[in-house]
């Protein structure tokens, strides 16, 4: 255990670091008018801004992970960090769409190596006693980031314009890579060791495979992407790779494999890597629907949706720290446990408002509650995940943990549209009464091959249409949130696997 530098000071430089990484999901998404205008980018174009990003994170976030068992989480998170604000500078210069979504694909490679390696140095730096209150901190820090992105991007495109979300990363990022050289130790082992090539193409090739097929397949009716390929065949390519990457790195496991199965082995490693998967998943689905819920079927300004749904996230950078206490004294599991029963709760309470005689302001307990088991939940699954992983192997850990995170967001996001969408074409088919030519163009509208259209259909009416759309939107919405609440119980259920023991007893 590293000791020689006070850990909360490196905890603070860590979660610096990363948060320009964090803050950036977020803050972009304000920015997608100015750009479109500043750029003349198509709506393809715009998804790509949004989505290059999360193709290159997610392919390459384990072989990031691993970067940093080989080399140092020191130099690997310094590297990483330098490598996102050299990206982010491009995104600011960027000329074109194409030199923009170029720029956001390496920001997405800066971002893989970046993230791993702060769960990973905790996991070094803090004790088993206290890691759940430092993972408690650094959940609040990283939910602050990402909920002060919109804000802070409304700011810079209205005061300096949209080249100013991408450069704002530069004094934070050259900052802190200037804290790293000084603060954060430099963990490496000892001995030379080797970057799995083959293990870490086919890997690539695999993830490439499923997360395009994730990201593209709603928008194209899940049927072809180009040529003869189909989303449903590029799933199936994936797991056929992952299958492959399997028989690969079983064959060397003693010549510095990407992942260790040591890792896997460790039963609570495994459970946790899958049941974390239930936040992000649950939480993108949550927010998702709730700006659906207040900008269509409530008639609220984009505004005035995104400080309703700031509730959550800084709810939970309240709760977060508390959290990690908890874990630290009783254990994770119930911990566990009880946070994701109250963020399911919330999401329920968020069900019940969806309804059209009941005023939008019924959602804010729901998000209050919601924000209060995320808070509860941030802490003890990584605490729990690495508690018995080796420091060797903390960095392929930290990849596979965060990677699994990153599935399940994606994941929730392609199920919550998916339902969505058919909830919202039977809501619409059950309309009657409308003039016939509103009637012909909802009934095209829901049946277009990308999906229902909701800014179409809404101006396609008179005030009376206004009420008919909104009641079918809300109760669309209302029960589309049956998905994430399963997903969260099904996480706490998935809890229950974890053995009951306190930190303190893994020393």
């Amino acid at each position: 255990m590293t000791r020689t530098r006070n850990p909360w000071h490196v905890l603070l430089v860590l979660c610096l670091g990363q948060s320009v990484a964090l803050m950036d999901t977020t803050i972009v998404n304000v920015a997608i008018p100015a750009i479109v205008e500043g750029t003349g980018a198509t709506v393809n174009q715009v998804l790509w801004v949004l989505n290059g990003y999360v193709l290159t994170y997610a392919v390459l976030i384990v072989t990031g992970g691993r970067l940093g068992d080989l080399f140092g989480q020191k130099r690997a998170f310094m590297a990483g960090l330098g490598l996102f604000i050299t990206a982010s500078a491009l995104c600011g210069l960027a000329a074109d769409p194409v030199q923009l979504i170029a720029a956001r694909l390496l920001q997405g490679v800066g971002g893989a190596v970046l993230t791993p390696q702060a769960l990973a140095i905790v996991s070094h730096i803090f004790p088993p006693e206290r890691r759940g209150a430092a993972l408690g901190v650094w959940g609040a820090f990283v939910s602050a980031a990402a909920a002060i992105g919109p804000t802070v991007g409304g700011l810079l495109v209205s005061s300096l314009g949209w080249r100013w979300v991408f450069f704002v990363n530069l004094p934070i990022g050259l900052a802190a890579i200037a804290l790293s050289a000084v603060v954060v130790p430099d963990l490496r082992g000892a001995g030379r060791r080797r970057l799995d090539v083959r293990g870490t193409v086919v890997l690539m090739a695999a993830l490439a495979a499923l997360v395009y097929a994730l990201l593209e397949g709603a928008r194209h009716s899940w049927g072809r992407l180009w040529g003869p390929v189909t989303a449903p065949a590029l799933v199936v390519a994936g797991l056929v790779l992952l299958v492959v990457f399997f028989l690969v790195e079983r064959s060397r496991q003693d010549r510095d494999p990407l992942v260790p199965f040591a890792v896997l082995r460790d039963r609570e490693f495994t459970v946790m890597s899958l049941v974390v998967a239930a936040l992000p998943s649950g939480l993108g689905a949550m927010l998702l629907l709730t700006s659906i819920n207040l900008q269509f079927g409530r008639g609220l300004s984009a505004a005035a949706t995104g400080l309703a749904l700031a509730v959550a996230p800084l709810v939970s950078v309240l709760v977060s720290p508390f959290g990690g206490r908890l874990t630290d004294r009783f254990g994770g599991k119930y911990v566990l446990i009880v946070g994701f029963g109250l963020f399911a709760g919330g999401i329920g309470a968020l069900a019940l408002a969806a309804r059209p005689d009941v005023a939008w302001t019924a959602s804010v307990p729901g998000l209050a509650l919601a924000g209060v088991g995320m808070g509860v939940v941030f802490s003890p699954p990584a605490t729990i995940a690495m508690r018995g992983i080796p420091p060797a192997l903390s960095g392929a850990a930290s990849g596979l943990f965060n990677m699994t995170r990153l599935g399940g967001s994606l994941l929730g996001a392609a199920a919550v549209g998916a339902v969505l969408q058919s909830r919202l074409a039977a809501s619409f088919a059950e309309v009657e009464g409308l003039p016939g030519d509103v009637g012909t163009a909802v009934r095209r509208s829901v049946a277009g091959a990308e999906g229902v259209d909701l800014a179409a259909v809404r101006d396609l009416g008179g005030p009376s249409w206004d009420t008919v759309f909104q009641h079918a939107v809300l109760d669309a919405v209302r029960w589309t949130y049956l998905l994430p609440v399963t997903i969260v119980v099904a996480g706490a259920l998935g809890a229950l696997a974890v053995r009951a023991r306190a930190p303190d007893a893994v020393r």
